[in-house]
């Protein structure tokens, strides 16, 4: 690995690390155990003072431990919430701060896996971190920089996470190809129409092959949002008509089903908000569950259990169960798969749409494509793949790595770089 270059993603949902060995081909880094891609989760223990990470923070949180969960931090990206303080067990700490400690433990992990010194890293990062905002958007990429050089990283580049994914691609490529790259992640969703091939390969400038770039603000936890309003939130309030007859009202619904909203939902200000909300319900069971939620600070549970819902509904192409009984006894939704489909269309489609636009950006149509190529996690959702293929009938689909490819394409870059 030339010079303890790293290529790194950071995720919405889950990142990833990789890094080209003596072979010249790139592998993922095994960040929790065996695993290589790690959730994107900080947990600050207040029992034992400690901060754990990927799927131990998450466990320890739905095991009851006392503390602050946190995810979706890239979210925060670009928003004024990055810099703000935020209580923990132990002090206060910016947003900022705990990205910059998540980079710093990924590149620990990666560091003693490699056994030498990681000084370089190229970063992913999505086409819009903020739809049509270009000064929040290069703030965003300015403040991860800052963030992942307070982390330990010397020299830190970035590169667009679909072109990343490009790259990645082709090593398996065996002619000149002229590929949709769509990269579907936790927080974004983004697309590259690119000539990929053996003979390109190996250029130090590959600009010229770049055709267009497009990119939307809709991802995997837009997804799990859209679900858990339509399926979990009426069974505590949400669009329940009170006794006057209006709908009780919903702002809280939105926060409560948004990651990284939902720590601001415990405050004593906003439980004294939703417990004023009680004389709205005709219903005082749906208050009673909205009240429990919030007081056992269970909204980072019920997300949780929306998303494992959606993906086993995904996997199944059947109807799943979302359990709720850590707020009721037997307290349970379903997730049909016409319901599923019914809520995502309008975002699929516009996220379809994007795809489409890209296409048009490069001066093409979608029969001048050779392949469409899906990776990023949420790009495993079948509705989503369902509107994919039927808009692009006429073009071979192919999925690669999910979880790893971009992380692998980063790391092709870091090597070049």
């Amino acid at each position: 690995m030339p010079g303890g270059a790293l290529g790194i993603d950071f995720g919405t949902s889950n990142s990833a690390i990789a890094a080209v060995g003596a072979d010249g081909l790139a592998r993922l880094v095994p960040l929790e155990g065996e695993a290589g891609p790690i959730p994107t989760a900080v947990f600050f223990n207040a029992e034992e003072r400690s901060i754990h990470f990927g799927r131990e923070a998450i466990g320890l949180y739905l095991a009851g431990v006392d503390g602050r969960l946190m995810r979706s931090l890239k979210s925060l990206l670009g928003s004024s919430l990055l810099q703000e303080k935020t209580a923990v067990p132990g002090g206060m700490v910016s947003f900022q701060e705990v990205i910059s400690r998540f980079l710093g433990e990924l590149g620990a992990r990666a560091q003693r896996h490699l056994g030498q010194p990681l000084r370089r890293a190229i970063i992913g990062r999505p086409v819009h971190f903020v739809d049509d905002e270009d000064g929040r958007d290069r703030q965003a990429q300015a403040s991860l920089l800052q963030a992942a050089q307070a982390a330990g990283f010397q020299e830190v580049g970035f590169e667009l996470e679909p072109i990343a994914a490009a790259f990645d691609f082709e090593q398996r490529v065996q002619r000149e190809t002229l590929t949709l790259i769509v990269d579907i992640g936790g927080g974004t969703s983004d697309f590259t129409v690119v000539r990929l091939g053996p003979q390109r390969m190996a250029r130090a400038d590959r600009a010229s092959d770049i055709l267009a770039t497009s990119g939307v603000h809709i991802g995997g936890t837009d997804y799990d949002r859209r679900l858990e309003l339509d399926c979990v939130m009426p069974l505590l309030g949400f669009r329940h008509q009170g006794p006057q007859g209006r709908e009780v009202p919903n702002p809280v619904f939105f926060d409560l089903s948004t990651w990284h909203l939902i720590n601001w939902m415990y405050t004593p200000r906003i439980l004294r908000q939703a417990q004023d909300l009680r004389t709205s319900y005709a219903q005082l069971r749906l208050h009673d569950r909205l009240m429990t939620v919030l007081t056992e600070r269970l909204g980072h549970r019920l997300v949780s259990e929306v998303e494992q819902a959606k993906i086993r509904a995904s996997l199944a192409g059947a109807g799943a169960t979302i359990d709720l009984s850590c707020i009721e006894p037997a307290l349970h939704a379903e997730l049909g798969t016409q319901d599923m489909e019914a809520s995502l269309g309008e975002l699929l489609s516009k996220v379809v749409a994007c795809a489409h636009d890209c296409v048009k950006l490069a001066g093409l149509q979608a029969s001048d494509l050779d392949a469409v190529y899906l990776t990023g996690g949420s790009s495993a959702l079948r509705p989503f793949q369902h509107a994919l293929r039927a808009s692009f009938a006429q073009t071979e689909v192919l999925e690669g790595d999910l979880f790893g490819g971009v992380a692998s394409g980063l790391a092709y870059a870091a090597r070049r770089a």
